[in-house]
């Protein structure tokens, strides 16, 4: 495996866990508790956002 197929699977298990814990947080903690699940969700999907914007230029 070379350097754009690691971050090509670290983006998507990232996106896969980002979308998670906004479910989490939509469906499962209906308190405040959600709001954090869902912003670190959030973040989650911007840091593969950034590893995907990184393919090729590593």
């Amino acid at each position: 495996m070379n350097k754009n197929t690691v971050l090509a699977w670290a983006t998507f298990i990232m996106i896969i866990v980002g979308l998670g814990l906004i479910a989490l947080g939509l469906f499962r903690y209906q308190e405040i508790a959600g709001w954090g699940f869902g912003a670190v969700g959030v973040g989650f999907l911007a840091n593969a956002w950034v590893f995907n914007a990184l393919k090729g230029r590593v």
